[in-house]
């Protein structure tokens, strides 16, 4: 009984801590982990944030396409969801206008230069003749490791061609190789006619050439990928994979947006949830008294979890956020109380106290399983094929579920059994 004692109360501050965490945020030493203000990203519907209206610029002057606004709007959202906007919005504006919002952002400059790259990425050689562009670049991947030139750790970013561009790469190396005695044995790999990388070819290259599917691009110290963490090599890996706009974007209006819904709604909205919450909790421990209890426990626990997680991810929040969480929430309520009444049922027939609860998680292990698999395939469906909200949806819920079935599955049985060490073997505690 005092073994049980120890470990339910254990149990509870640990629970306890998770709680403070999630209000506070703390540093371990290890990991430093924000509080759900600082780390959890609103979304433009509660916190606002930066408008920019960009205008196309054609080289003939004429009125852009709709198919070409159409990719241009494309390319645009998935720069916002590459840089973890994704809450932003992408609208076309009249025949050649895009207006795109972005929440809670702090350089809006910064935002500007990241969307505005038309992205026209070209490999040249010595004599300014294009070898290869973006189009033979089948993906970008930011990475930091040594360099095989210095053996040195640093940011850089690694292109990985495509099957037809690996025979034009060794062809075009071969040939730079060839010109190490006019010192032009070099490629240069521009971006929107921006140098990011000055590779020289050894001479010895000049037989076979560099068969190889990948080529790493590196900066100088002037302005290197190191110099802010790699969030540039991350950012340029970005606008290469995100694809290369049909015409350029000039900014014509940058401004600030406030809330669409307001911070009084926000607080509003948490109110209500508290509230659902606690109605939950009185009526589970009603029905159920003690496993009641757990339960509410349990919810606690997901509810503080589920910030601690979110903050650390700097998951963008809006209200299709929040409804992923609730519905979450829903189904957390769901297991327990299908577990619970299991539970009750092997009490009725006789069985013992720790065998009715062993039966109980039996059983119904396959009904929670089944539900939250068959909601977690939906959540991943909507978050490799949905865009903005849909995506902010999408990640609270997938989370959501995965810490419920935690609380669920291990908590709370957890806790029970601490309840049985405990010699609480009463029926009536536990509602039946």
């Amino acid at each position: 009984m005092k073994k049980g004692i120890l470990w339910f109360a254990a149990v509870v501050v640990v629970i306890a801590f998770v709680v403070v965490t999630a209000i506070s945020g703390l540093n371990l030493g290890i990991v430093e982990i924000p509080s759900a203000a600082e780390g959890i990203r609103l979304g433009l519907d509660l916190q606002g944030g930066a408008m920019i209206t960009f205008e196309a610029v054609t080289e003939n002057g004429e009125t852009p396409s709709e198919a070409d606004m159409d990719v241009a709007q494309t390319v645009l959202r998935k720069r916002l969801d590459a840089a973890k906007y994704t809450e932003g919005t992408v609208q076309k504006k009249g025949d050649r206008r895009l207006v795109v919002e972005i929440p809670a952002v702090t350089d809006p400059e910064e935002a500007v230069a990241l969307l505005g790259k038309t992205a026209v990425l070209e490999f040249r050689d010595s004599d300014g003749n294009v070898i290869l562009t973006g189009a033979d670049i089948e993906k970008a991947n930011a990475q930091y490791s040594a360099i095989a030139e210095n053996g040195m750790a640093q940011h850089h970013v690694v292109l990985k061609f495509k099957d037809d561009a690996r025979a034009k790469f060794t062809e075009a190396t071969k040939i730079a190789a060839s010109k190490a005695s006019e010192e032009k044995n070099y490629i240069d790999i521009f971006l929107d006619d921006a140098m990011q990388s000055h590779a020289m070819v050894e001479a010895s290259y000049a037989q076979k050439g560099i068969d190889s599917e990948e080529v790493v691009i590196t900066m100088g110290s002037e302005d290197s990928f190191t110099a802010n963490g790699g969030e540039s090599a991350k950012t340029l890996a970005n606008v290469i994979n995100s694809g290369r706009l049909p015409f350029e974007l000039e900014e014509i209006e940058l401004r600030s947006v406030g809330p669409t819904l307001g911070e009084k709604s926000l607080e509003t909205s948490l109110f209500a949830g508290f509230i659902g919450l606690l109605l939950v909790m009185i009526f589970m421990i009603a029905i159920y008294r003690l496993p009641g209890v757990i339960a509410s426990i349990s919810l606690a626990f997901y509810t503080a979890l589920m910030v601690v997680v979110m903050a650390v991810l700097k998951v963008n929040l809006s209200l299709p956020g929040i409804a992923g969480i609730i519905l979450s929430i829903g189904m957390a309520v769901d297991a327990n109380v299908i577990i619970y009444e299991r539970i009750k049922e092997e009490l009725r027939v006789g069985k013992t106290l720790k065998a009715s609860i062993d039966a109980g998680f039996k059983r119904a292990f396959t009904a929670i399983l089944d539900s939250n698999i068959t909601t977690l395939i939906a959540a991943v469906v909507l978050y490799c094929f949905g865009m903005g909200t849909v995506i902010g949806f999408a990640v609270t819920l997938g989370i959501g579920v995965l810490i419920s079935m935690f609380t669920v599955l291990v908590v709370s049985r957890f806790l029970l059994y601490r309840l049985v060490d405990m010699n609480i073997k009463s029926l009536k505690a536990y509602g039946a």
